[in-house]
């Protein structure tokens, strides 16, 4: 007779019930289950509501019915009276006023009457007299040049690069050098690289000595080109040739174009190159090298650049501080980022939006979102003005929290002061529905964006592919990698580590490789993320080498041991389940001088726990409640895991009710489920029961694990019958048992000697259970036979 344990054990009652499945109307077998998230939860259509409806930017007043010019002394009178009667004409119908004066300007000197109306400001004026000039066949590159040089002192990069290409300069003819940088500048602006390099080409073939201003600008283009460093290096000694030194321009312009592509050894050599050649560096040139460690990570040497500042009688200004608060916040001093306003305030400057921004990115990027919104409300109320960039950075928190009644306000908010949405926060709503992984209203977002008129960007295509690797679509995610090509748009570091993003989630770490190999190969220098993505796909894919291969570049000093690579150190090894990796990045860590968070302190408890080293485990938790971290539920569940596999199960208890009783962490079904176990693997069925009872009447929906569990420690004991009548519930109520829990049930049937009961329970089971697999059943069935003959 089997041992069924009632007397003896204080079993809890399963939630009764016939033993066909209920029908929809009846009372639930079981505590229903939290259900998932719905993609209805978010509301899509407001938010998209909200970013249509935002009122469009204020047209920049034009003067339709201006001053009109005052006299010019080296005009005739008649000139005179031509530039009053062009300057007093409203823009819109001015062409065809020009038309009917054709004659009249005709004789006239076009390059004194552009330069009276550029001189009063009227350069609207001049840009349609000199088209219309154009179209006759009457404009010189005197006249061109004056009216260059006048939309290139208002800003108008776009005018000037439009004017170039409707009137190409005659054969023969070129600029001055001013006029000619002025183009450059224009096309830098406009993103036109190339067109600019064939003009600076064509700008020394002619002859024309390109002054430093020339070639600062040229220097600009390469930086932002990218992957321009050998050519920066060619430029900068055809300057030296040609007797042209370097300004603090000029060393602020080629340390930030190592900043964008990640060249910290190239900046720094530079950067001693400069003084060692007698250059007195500004506040300017060290915010850009401190701006590159910055990036790197590397906030040791971003101290000893503020240092050394402040020790040439370099004053620190308000984007020292902006970029030593980003520095601290890319090496895990949040707390040191967010000082840097009240360290500001006391030197008597006035944090701008950029340092709050700063701040309340740190503060989010560690998930302290109320932090965040606090210190947005402190900037309102200090009077300093929130950006477009602020608030996008503000629903980009609120979208990973799925805050979207606060989203909504935001939106709101945003619309009241007149900020209107732009690309970036078109992003930021892809971005948070990647983050859910979403990816049907990925789509819907990218479509709406297309139907409001919204310019496609490199970075918005950075986003989708980020987005919908997010969403497990490695498909659709190198679809918008090849429209993005296909779109004239060049990939950037960012398009790359966004692709190793999409590979780190499915631990296709060949394809990640043939993707550094890529970026090097397009001249582009892995930076920390890059490495950080690596080594999470080498950690999903269980390829231990390739850590192993980082880790030798890290420790080696090729690659810079940043935060943020050492912290994904501990991380990846702890997923591989490498003790003594694990122990190495921490102790880098720690003599680094960075501060730990909790992923990584939760990495090393569980770690320790898990190889019964409770000393260690105990040592770190300790460590948490030093560093002023608050322990949280991965903690927890740790401990009580530790304790457990210890068969201290009632130690686990004592934290798990601990955590009932507490108003900030909650248990939960793992937590539960620690515990069970710990006591079932102890023997302790009675207490086992006792937690599941507890379990169900706090609102905690058992699982399948849960049962799982439950099933073994009974089979355990021999309760066979009790085990059974686990599995038939768990059958009835879809919650699908486990090869692994049938498998404990025959083991201990074979291990009991009673073979016919194996096999009847194995019948029992395949009628039972529809989704049972055959082939499972074969195997079990030559299990019971081999045991039972002593095969």
């Amino acid at each position: 007779m089997e041992a069924t344990g009632r007397g003896l054990y204080n079993k809890p009652t399963l939630p009764a019930g016939p033993r066909k499945r209920a029908p929809s109307t009846a009372t639930p077998l079981l505590p229903a289950a939290p259900p998932p998230p719905s993609p209805s939860s978010l509301p899509l259509d407001s938010l998209l509501l909200h970013l249509t409806a935002a009122p469009a930017p204020a047209p920049v007043p034009r003067r339709a019915h201006p001053t009109p010019t005052p006299a010019q002394s080296f005009l005739s009178a008649a000139a005179q009276a031509l530039v009053l009667d062009i300057s007093s004409h409203p823009l819109p119908t001015l062409p065809a006023f020009l038309a009917s004066r054709r004659d009249e300007l005709l004789r006239s000197d076009i390059p004194s009457l552009l330069k009276a109306l550029e001189l009063s400001g009227h350069w609207e004026w001049a840009l349609a007299l000199i088209r219309w000039a154009g179209a006759e066949g009457a404009a010189d590159a005197a006249s061109l040049e004056m009216v260059v040089r006048a939309l290139g002192r208002e800003g108008q990069h776009d005018a000037v690069c439009d004017l170039l290409d409707e009137m190409p300069l005659p054969p023969g003819s070129r600029l001055d050098v001013r006029a000619y940088t002025t183009v450059l500048h224009a096309l830098s602006r406009a993103g036109r690289y190339e067109r600019a390099l064939e003009l600076f080409d064509e700008l020394r073939r002619q002859g024309v000595a390109p002054t430093l201003v020339t070639y600062n600008v040229v220097l600009d283009v390469y930086g932002r080109m990218g992957r321009s460093w050998p050519r920066i290096v060619a430029l900068l000694e055809e300057m030296r040739a040609a007797g042209v030194e370097p300004d603090d321009f000029t060393a602020s312009t080629v340390i930030a174009a190592c900043s964008r592509d990640g060249l910290v050894d190239e900046a720094v050599a530079f950067f001693e190159d400069l003084k060692a050649r007698g250059h007195t560096p500004c506040v300017v040139t060290y915010n850009a090298l401190l701006q590159v460690f910055g990036k790197a990570g590397n906030y040791t040497e971003a101290l000893r650049v503020l240092k050394e500042m402040e020790q040439n009688g370099c004053k620190p200004d308000a984007v020292t501080y902006n970029e030593l608060a980003g520095t601290y916040a890319r090496a895990g001093f949040y707390e040191e980022a967010a000082k840097c306003l009240d360290t500001m305030t006391s030197k008597g400057l006035l944090p701008n939006a950029f340092t709050y921004n700063t701040v309340m990115t740190a503060y989010g990027n560690i998930g302290r979102v109320d932090e965040a919104l606090a210190l947005f409300d402190r900037m309102k109320k200090s009077g300093c003005v929130p950006n477009v960039n602020t608030y996008n950075l503000i629903l980009g928190m609120l979208g990973k929290k799925s805050n979207f009644t606060v989203m909504l306000e935001m939106l709101e908010e945003m619309s009241r002061s007149g900020c209107t949405p732009n690309r970036v926060t078109w992003n930021t709503m892809l971005a948070v529905c990647g983050k859910r992984g979403l990816e049907e209203y990925v789509t819907r977002v990218f479509e709406g964006m297309k139907s409001c008129g919204v310019e496609l960007c490199r970075d918005t295509y950075n986003t989708l592919i980020s987005a919908y690797g997010r969403c497990g679509s490695r498909a659709n995610a190198f679809k918008m990698y090849d429209e993005m090509t296909s779109s004239g748009f060049a990939p950037c570091l960012t398009t790359y580590n966004a692709l190793l993003n999409v590979l780190s989630r499915q631990g296709d770490w060949s394809t990640a490789q043939s993707i550094i190999s890529k970026m090097r190969t397009k001249g582009f220098k892995p930076n920390e993320r890059s490495y950080s993505l690596l080594l999470q796909c080498y950690a999903k894919g269980g390829h231990i080498s390739g850590i192993e291969a980082i880790e030798k570049e890290v420790y080696g000093g090729t690659v810079f041991p940043s935060w943020v690579i050492l912290r994904t150190l501990v991380i990846a090894n702890f997923k591989c389940r490498r003790l003594e990796g694990i122990e190495k990045a921490f102790q880098e860590v720690k003599a680094r001088g960075y501060k730990p968070d909790l992923v990584i302190y939760n990495s090393m408890l569980s770690m320790y726990a898990k190889n019964g080293m409770y000393s260690k485990a105990t040592e770190t938790f300790k460590s948490i409640e030093q560093s002023g971290l608050s322990p949280d539920l991965i903690t927890y569940n740790s401990l009580m895991d530790m304790y457990a596999k210890a068969s201290e199960s009632w130690e686990a208890e004592k934290i798990l009710n601990q955590l009932k009783s507490s108003p900030q962490v909650k248990p939960d079904v793992v937590s539960y489920n620690t515990v069970i176990n710990g006591f079932c693997k102890q023997g302790l069925i009675k207490e086992a029961q006792r937690i599941l009872s507890e379990m169900i009447a706090d609102g905690m929906a058992p699982c399948v694990i849960t049962y799982h569990t439950l099933v073994g420690g009974y089979a355990s004991l021999e309760m066979f019958s009790e085990a059974r009548e686990v599995i038939s519930y768990m059958i009835q109520h879809n919650l699908g048992p486990m090869e692994l829990t049938y498998w404990r049930v025959i083991d201990a049937y074979c291990k009991a000697r009673r073979y016919d009961d194996a096999r009847d329970f194995l019948s029992e089971v395949s009628e039972t259970d529809l989704y049972f697999d055959k082939n499972v059943l074969r195997t079990f069935a030559a299990r019971v036979e081999d045991a039972q003959f002593g095969r």
